[in-house]
């Protein structure tokens, strides 16, 4: 396989990569992550990858495959982005306790020309959870780089998910097997 730039800079997405054995180099290019407001939740993260993605190929002077993606979790017809401070994280986990919400990751993959647009979506069911038990996972985890406050590979994961219907991987930030398939079509 061709070798990427993966035009971000989160170490979830760079570890799925690795685990798939995709060789990458990671450049980032600071952009703006808002969206126009008649977008749904999956067009919202699909418009923001590819803005990403466009940011790195208009700073590259030669042609490469980029990858770029984004991640928004959505519960109560809203979405739900990192949180600010600890009570943030605690106020998100508390509305995502005991609840059910979906995590949207937005992909895009520019290659000369060609623009590969999906976003995959994993719906997530939290088992009620204690507030001793948001504390000690903000407290030890620190969620603060999270959109949604949690990470599904860590002790909230392991004790407080119920169930897990769409993409494993998805929800750790990208939905790895997908884009292994779409790279391999270029």
């Amino acid at each position: 396989m061709q070798k990427i730039i993966l035009a971000s800079g989160s170490p979830r997405r760079k570890q799925l990569l690795q685990w798939a054995e995709v060789e990458f180099e990671v450049i980032v290019s600071d952009t703006d992550e808002s969206f126009p407001g008649n977008l749904g939740f999956a067009d919202a993260a699909i418009y923001i990858a590819q803005n990403k993605a466009l940011a790195v190929a208009n700073a590259l002077k030669q042609t490469a495959v980029i990858l770029a993606a984004d991640t928004i979790v959505v519960c109560n017809n809203k979405i739900i982005g990192k949180p600010k401070d600890r009570q943030d994280a605690i106020e998100i986990l508390s509305e995502l306790s005991g609840n059910i919400h979906q995590v949207i990751t937005g992909v895009a993959i520019l290659n000369k020309g060609n623009h590969i647009l999906f976003a995959d979506t994993t719906t997530v069911h939290f088992h009620p959870l204690s507030q001793a038990q948001i504390e000690f996972y903000i407290d030890h985890y620190k969620p603060y780089d999270k959109a949604g406050a949690y990470a599904i590979q860590e002790w909230i994961g392991v004790i407080g998910i119920k169930r897990v219907e769409g993409c494993f991987y998805n929800v750790m930030g990208l939905p790895v097997s997908r884009v292994v398939q779409a790279l391999q079509k270029l």
